[in-house]
């Protein structure tokens, strides 16, 4: 199918309003997959700990930011792999399904989800990706990133041109701006599995020896520090959320400043915004 033609199909596709009671079954049900994460990490002794808006929800608000639609856990690339591997043999199956590149063919993210079996959240200008789409948590490896500032900027790089080559199956038809768009259409014709060697290619890179900060490689960072205090993902705290205990970001003062200034303050209405999706199924959750 010729792209101009699959864009005009996907923008065609009407983006559903989540309304309160919608989210709040979608919350509910990524609520089972932390809980299935927590059990994991628990029965084969692997750190992890809740990050970004699910840390920040559990400090400000004691669970799920009202109009949040996605929850993020962290793991060390260690501590990563020791989780995949886990999900081979104590994942609950019949509820669940984990994906990543090496698992997922098509799947062009570097980090991988969770998923709930019998759902589906289909996000807008996604329709056409190659595999299955139910609603999930994002499962995040944290990798080194470099000490030197001069470096670690050009390790940055490196990131953003992997990084953006990858999104570009997605960004051909989701960039508003003409020329961008463009840019992510020839992107696309290069090899997803090239890509993926240079993201694997970085990942043992930025592993060969310990490093003071680390960073999803794949996933922007928010400012120019360009990484995360590697002792924020070493130290654990239980935190409460949803009436659930977690593993949590100790130093949580400290990294809720540094990624979202004055975290205590609610953000504008205009920016309380979730996902546009073109379909959803939101299965009923456990009692």
């Amino acid at each position: 199918m010729e792209c101009g033609v699959l864009h005009r199909q996907i923008q065609e596709e009407p983006v559903i309003q989540i309304d309160k009671e919608a989210l709040r079954r979608i919350q509910l049900i990524q609520l089972e997959m932390l809980i299935e994460v927590d059990r994991i990490c628990r029965i084969c002794g692997i750190r992890y700990q809740i990050i970004a808006g699910t840390m920040l929800g559990a400090i400000r608000h004691g669970g799920y930011i009202p109009w949040d639609d996605d929850a993020d856990v962290a793991l060390l690339r260690s501590e990563y792999e020791k989780f995949r591997k886990a999900c081979l043999t104590e994942l609950d199956t019949s509820r669940f399904y984990f994906q990543d590149h090496r698992n997922t063919p098509g799947y062009r993210w570097g980090y991988g989800k969770l998923r709930r079996k019998d759902s589906l959240f289909l996000r807008e200008y996604q329709e056409h990706m190659p595999y299955e789409q139910g609603i999930f948590i994002d499962i995040f490896p944290l990798d080194g990133t470099p000490d030197m500032y001069p470096v670690r900027v050009l390790h940055n790089l490196k990131c953003f041109c992997v990084r953006k080559t990858l999104w570009s199956a997605v960004g051909r038809f989701s960039e508003p701006k003409l020329f961008v768009r463009l840019l992510y259409r020839f992107l696309s014709g290069i090899p997803e599995e090239w890509a993926l060697r240079r993201y694997e290619k970085l990942i043992v890179r930025s592993n060969r020896k310990r490093t003071t900060h680390v960073r999803i490689l794949m996933f922007p960072t928010p400012n120019r520090t360009y990484g995360y205090k590697r002792s924020w993902y070493e130290n654990s705290t239980p935190v409460m959320f949803e009436n659930h205990m977690f593993q949590g970001i100790q130093a949580y003062e400290e990294y809720l400043t540094f990624k979202f200034g004055d975290y205590m303050i609610l953000p504008p209405e205009s920016k309380r915004k979730v996902h546009p999706v073109s379909a959803l199924v939101v299965p009923k959750g456990e009692k």
